[in-house]
């Protein structure tokens, strides 16, 4: 059985340990890029920057099928799809690549969009790696795989729209559009 003082100095111990977890906290908190949000207890965990998942701007101009550039010059891959080539200089340009590009262009050129992030900022080109919604909220890459514009293309660890990529290209498959169609590609690329 514990005395009296010795209760005390456990508590106090308990007490300031707690407050120098909090305080270690805090300070990891603060210099990384992570905003963490209790109601009302901001203040103990002020951050320096905050991740934004979101972004919004406008499209400058479309690269290709599945590539834009926008008005700030950042050039912005769209994530989990690939469309046939049309102007990669080490390859042919492949079956459909051209109409791709043509289709994206009609979709997002000159258009405000929002830029979502998955999990991956960059590729190995330095282009964003994103989700592309319209302003009315049309998700750009899944209208491309619908209407067979596009393939589906994962690379982890940017898969949280895997599914309905996948989806879209069935349905995209079973009725034979685009890429699928028997009188363009029927699903080759060359």
């Amino acid at each position: 059985m514990m005395t009296k003082k010795q209760s005390i100095l456990a508590l106090g111990i308990f007490f300031i340990g707690t407050v120098l977890l909090v305080l270690l906290f805090s300070y990891i908190v603060s210099k990384s890029d992570v905003r963490i949000s209790f109601p009302k207890w901001n203040i103990f965990f002020p951050a320096s920057k905050k991740i934004s998942l979101e972004e919004t701007g406008t499209v400058k101009r479309v690269v290709d099928g599945d590539t834009i550039e926008m008005e700030n010059g950042e050039k912005v891959r769209y994530i989990g799809i690939n469309t046939p080539e049309s102007v990669d200089p080490r390859r042919a340009i492949e079956c459909f690549g051209k109409e791709a590009s043509a289709y994206n262009k009609n979709l997002v050129e000159g258009k405000e969009v929002r830029l979502v992030k998955d999990v991956s900022d960059r590729d190995k080109y330095g282009r964003l790696l994103r989700f592309v919604y319209l302003e009315n909220g049309t998700f750009v890459n899944e209208l491309l795989v619908r209407e067979g514009y596009a393939f589906v293309a994962s690379y982890p660890p940017d898969i949280s729209k895997q599914d309905i990529f996948r989806t879209a290209e069935i349905v995209a498959k079973k009725e034979g559009r685009g890429l699928w169609s028997e009188t363009t590609c029927n699903g080759k690329k060359e």
